[in-house]
């Protein structure tokens, strides 16, 4: 062999040799990313289970605190309703009198009563609706006395003794009731 066929013959070995080093290489180099990939995917899909985690607990947070607000809210209330019990006796049992002045002062009671009242609900305070004959629910009223009348059935309410109030949806107080057993 010449130098030459010689010197071809290396130059063609070490290009194989090249292109296996080059090929295992390239294999080694692509395992490498396809596992970094792999990896990098994974934090992603951390990292957006922890933001919606975030974002879920977040949003409790905020329901927490305008719950507590709410009920910080309807204990205020509370404070101003055994007030109004009291302006609603006074007006039931109001004596018929004769003297305009004393029918004058008797109405605007009243009318102060309706704007008090008025106001509450605007601000989201109700008054619970119960009723004679309504069924007794122990959420939302307080039975005072079970008694037995002819007039009613069982569990149902016999009379108001003192009217129930919510705010939005957080109950103030129960309404006081008497209920037929």
């Amino acid at each position: 062999m010449t130098e030459e066929e010689l010197n071809e013959e290396n130059l063609e070995e070490a290009a194989a040799e090249n292109a296996a080093a080059e090929a295992g290489m390239e294999n080694d180099l692509q395992a490498r990313y396809d596992a970094l990939q792999a990896k990098a995917n994974s934090y992603l899909e951390d990292l957006q289970r922890e933001r919606a985690s975030f974002t879920n607990f977040r949003k409790r947070m905020e329901q927490e605190n305008a719950d507590k607000v709410d009920r910080g809210l309807g204990e205020q209330i509370k404070a101003f309703l055994p007030v109004i019990d009291d302006l609603e006796r006074a007006l039931k049992h109001r004596p018929e009198s004769q003297d305009q002045s004393w029918n004058s002062w008797a109405d605007g009671t009243a009318l102060i009563l309706q704007k008090l009242l008025t106001t509450l609900a605007n601000k989201g305070v109700s008054v619970l609706q119960v009723e004679p004959g309504d069924a007794f629910d122990p959420t939302t009223q307080e039975a005072v006395t079970h008694e037995e009348c002819d007039e009613f059935c069982d569990n149902q309410v016999i009379e108001v003794l003192q009217p129930g109030y919510k705010y939005k949806e957080h109950l103030i107080r129960p309404a006081l009731v008497r209920v037929a057993k």
